[in-house]
């Protein structure tokens, strides 16, 4: 099951489209879908996790914490909402583009893509614009 909680004032519109999008995407990387949370934050929250569990002192836009049981996808996907409206600005795209890049990239990973090098990277964005393509409510 996938759900999505909110620490900040953020509030995704039309969880169930969302949320099916996810569990397609699941799917269609022949992986079973189990307790998914999506905790939507700011950076401040971000940062401090980011230095508690993984040393880091840096922003960033999503920390994913796999719990993944064989091919069963369980895990918590932290995402900032201010790195998102901030990267959709940079990198010249909808906000609504970047939130799906985002939600979609925290999957891949429990799926098994990695993005550390360059190779890895492009695999991931290429996955990445693969399953945005399969989202097909317009918000």
């Amino acid at each position: 099951m996938i759900s999505f909680n909110y620490e900040n004032d953020f509030e995704l519109e039309n969880e169930e489209a969302f949320a099916a999008w996810l569990s397609s995407v699941i799917e269609s990387e022949k992986k079973k879908e189990g307790e998914i949370n999506y905790i939507f934050c700011d950076d401040e929250y971000l940062h401090k996790i980011n230095l508690e569990y993984l040393n880091h002192d840096t922003l960033t836009d999503i920390i994913s914490f796999d719990y993944s049981m064989g091919n069963e996808l369980h895990g918590d996907i932290y995402v900032s909402i201010e790195r998102v409206i901030d990267n959709a600005k940079d990198y010249e795209v909808s906000f609504e583009d970047e939130l799906k890049r985002v939600l979609v990239h925290g999957i891949l990973h429990y799926c098994g893509y990695k993005d550390k090098s360059d190779e890895d990277e492009a695999i991931m964005r290429s996955k990445e614009e693969e399953k945005m393509k399969m989202f097909h409510v317009e918000l």
